[in-house]
């Protein structure tokens, strides 16, 4: 039995007890013990004789599989091999790879003799930035205004849309269209981004590339029917473990209903009233119809993570949220509402709000609470809004970490002072960097180099023209003293090694960039030396620029183009580096996180305090604005013959705020503190649902405070 059995309800033990041929649908709210259930059914198993590498784990993102992760890598697992543990685009990559000769001719590829080419996000986007460019010289796209980058995205976005969901590529723009409901003339944008993803489909095939879509659709259209492939996925995983099915999309649940009944044993987990990853096409509906191939349903009850207080609070924001004609009259208990709010007479402005916040979490630290056990949530979180946080955390020594998975790795001052000095060292692509990057880049690459300092170096020892740097011992000795002779003396072993490497042949970039931080930035007196987050930045961008060099060097080089002349303005385009190289794994035991509500979600973790930023703002509810594509109407429930309404968008606001909100509140065990400004961020006056939710829930329980 586990070792942690004596933790364990009954209901749970009688779960990982199960016979092992028991195919078990199991579902409940966050925090009633779910995938503690996971993960000792699967040690279970394993003490049970059956080979780790029979098992399946699947997850739809790898992060939620973290606690399976650290139970198979402790010392007292039973041995017996290395579970599996994947996406279903994991999966679907591992079976392309593995039968490409069988299925390539098959699937339409022009190439079926040569390997394969799987795309990243950025090299998928920068093949797609390659085919569109031109189109957009040409008039597409002019009736809406998107950075370049985006609009690429969107179209990979519909792209995988239509393979996840499962609908011919073909269709993106009839379903688009047919759900319009504004001008007419402006839907003919509809038809540019079908013109676009056809286009980008037919280069795929042509050269041998998988982005996402495509590795799905040869997986679900070509692997999945042929009897090799099928034999080979039975054989090898005979038993399974699927958590958080509702954030699969139907591909993944239309897979586990043909799986179920030839596997020897499964389970189920889904989490209830959640669903939070709508936009990358998951969808709850599709996951309902997998428990009639489980012999058995059950559902937990009891929540291990939250307080009756704290869920009393959330049940009654959530009751608030239905429309009039479903919510009923308010069923409260007696109980104290385990919250704090700013004091709005004295939090006016957004900085008020910050102060007060910061104040309240130094408070708790105070009272003993472990600053790991805390975060601070908000809609979106900006360079301006983190910087202002951490700022004011660090002067108290409350230390931070925050993630953003949609921050640009470009807007990472480590990747800037990289791709600055990358451009200096390559002058021969007629890239020189301006002044004032060259000056941030000193900032950053020489230790105790202040703004003013840096400036006046550039000024003098910095040739644009030419793209070269001059001596420091030719600098004016007043000046030089102004510098100092130790900031000096950094400088020009940095501009040695830089005039060094540029006599030589140049090296592919990623290996300059390892070059540069291993025998210059990492070392003493340089600004990257003991700078672990600079470290990891360095790491992503070089695995950002192997796998673009991976993907098109061959074909750059035929046309005589520097790899890393092209990856240079890819980036400054917002094309390459566009998405964040995700840090989930990257946790700090004991600080305060930072993050957007729907990334804490997605980390699955349950803390003592909440802190949730400006309650009045839309954008806890409000989808981001897409213009080229649509999560509801891109899915397999929407009616092709209904226009999508302002109704239809404050319905799915509503919702969507409805299950972040019950999602946030049972990932929170002793309180939760409302910071609530009279003007946003902006500066603008807002109200918003969550505000109002928040509002009816107190006067309805005469709670008002």
């Amino acid at each position: 039995m586990p070792s942690i059995a004596n933790q364990l309800t009954p209901d749970q033990i009688s779960i990982i007890e199960a016979p092992l041929d028991a195919k078990i649908f199991l579902e409940g709210h966050a925090g009633t013990g779910k995938t503690t259930v996971g993960v000792e059914r699967i040690l279970t198993l394993l003490e049970a004789g059956i080979p780790g590498n029979q098992m399946l784990l699947l997850v739809p993102q790898r992060t939620l599989a973290a606690p399976y992760y650290e139970a198979l890598r402790s010392p007292t697992t039973t041995a017996g091999g290395a579970v599996t543990v994947l996406t279903i685009g994991g999966l679907a990559k591992r079976m392309v790879e593995l039968f490409w000769p069988l299925i390539s001719a098959e699937a339409g590829f022009a190439n079926p003799n040569r390997p394969p080419t799987f795309l990243t996000l950025e090299t998928a986007q920068y093949n797609m930035a390659h085919l569109v460019r031109p189109l957009l010289d040409q008039g597409f796209f002019e009736s809406i205004t998107i950075e370049r980058n985006r609009l690429y995205s969107q179209i990979l976005d519909n792209l995988s849309k239509a393979a996840v969901v499962g609908f011919p590529h073909t269709e993106i723009s009839q379903k688009l269209k047919s759900a319009w409901s504004g001008e007419p003339g402006q839907a003919h944008i509809y038809d540019d981004a079908q013109h676009c993803a056809n286009l980008f489909r037919t280069y795929c095939l042509e050269h041998n590339l998988l982005d996402f879509s495509l590795q799905i659709e040869v997986f679900r259209n070509h692997l999945w029917p042929a009897p090799v492939c099928h034999e080979y996925l039975l054989e090898n995983y005979r038993h399974l473990v699927a958590d958080n099915v509702e954030e699969n999309a139907p591909v993944t649940h239309d897979l586990l209903q043909a799986w179920l009944p030839e596997l020897e044993s499964g389970l189920l987990i889904h989490d209830l009233e959640a669903g939070y990853r709508r936009f990358t096409g998951a969808d709850p509906q599709t996951m309902y119809e997998l428990k009639d191939y489980c012999d058995q349903q059950v559902t937990f009850s009891e929540s291990f993570s939250a307080s009756d207080e704290v869920l009393n609070f959330g049940y009654a924001i959530a009751q608030s949220l239905l429309p009039e004609d479903e919510s009923g009259p308010f069923k409260i208990d007696d109980v104290p509402f385990p919250i704090h709010h700013s004091p709005l007479d004295s939090t006016r402005y957004y900085p008020q709000m910050l102060d007060w916040i910061v104040e309240q979490i130094a408070l708790l630290i105070e009272d003993g609470v472990p600053p790991g056990e805390i975060v601070v949530l908000s809609s979106y979180l900006s360079d301006a809004l983190r910087f202002s946080l951490t700022e004011r955390l660090d002067e108290l020594g409350i230390p931070t970490y925050s993630h953003r998975p949609s921050r640009s790795l470009r807007e990472e001052p480590a990747t800037q002072t990289l791709l600055t000095l990358a451009a200096l060292a390559h002058p021969h692509w007629g890239l020189p960097p301006s002044k004032f990057d060259l000056a941030y880049a000193f900032i950053q690459a020489i230790a105790g180099l202040d703004l003013v300092r840096a400036q006046l170096l550039t000024d003098i020892v910095y040739q644009k023209r030419n793209g070269r740097l001059s001596p420091f011992d030719q600098i004016k000795p007043e000046t030089q003293e102004r510098i100092t002779y130790k900031l000096g003396n950094l400088y020009e072993k940095l501009r040695l090694w830089l005039d060094a490497y540029i006599q030589e042949p140049p090296e592919e970039l990623d290996h300059f960039f390892n070059r540069l931080f291993g025998e210059m930035l990492s070392q003493p007196g340089f600004g990257f030396h003991a700078d672990y987050d600079a470290g990891e930045v360095t790491a992503n961008l070089i695995e950002s620029v192997r796998k673009f060099r991976w993907a098109v060097g061959e074909s750059l080089e035929a046309e005589g183009i520097p790899l890393g002349k092209e990856y240079l303005q890819m980036v400054d385009d917002g094309v390459i580096a566009a998405q964040y190289l995700y840090r989930w794994q990257t946790q700090i035991e004991d600080a305060v996180f930072l993050a957007p509500a729907y990334t804490f979600l997605m980390r699955n973790r349950s803390v003592e305090y909440q802190f949730w930023l400006d309650i009045g703002s839309r954008g806890w509810y409000e989808r981001i604005r897409q213009p080229l594509t649509h999560p509801y109407v891109l899915s397999r429930h929407w009616d092709l013959h209904r226009p999508w309404t302002d109704a239809d968008e404050y319905d799915a606001s509503r919702d969507s705020l409805h299950r972040l909100v019950l999602g946030l509140i049972r990932r929170c065990r002793r309180g939760i503190f409302l910071g609530l400004s009279e003007l946003g961020e902006q500066g603008y006056e807002h109200k918003g649902l969550l505000l109002k939710a928040i509002d009816r829930a107190l006067r309805s329980a005469g709670k008002e405070e």
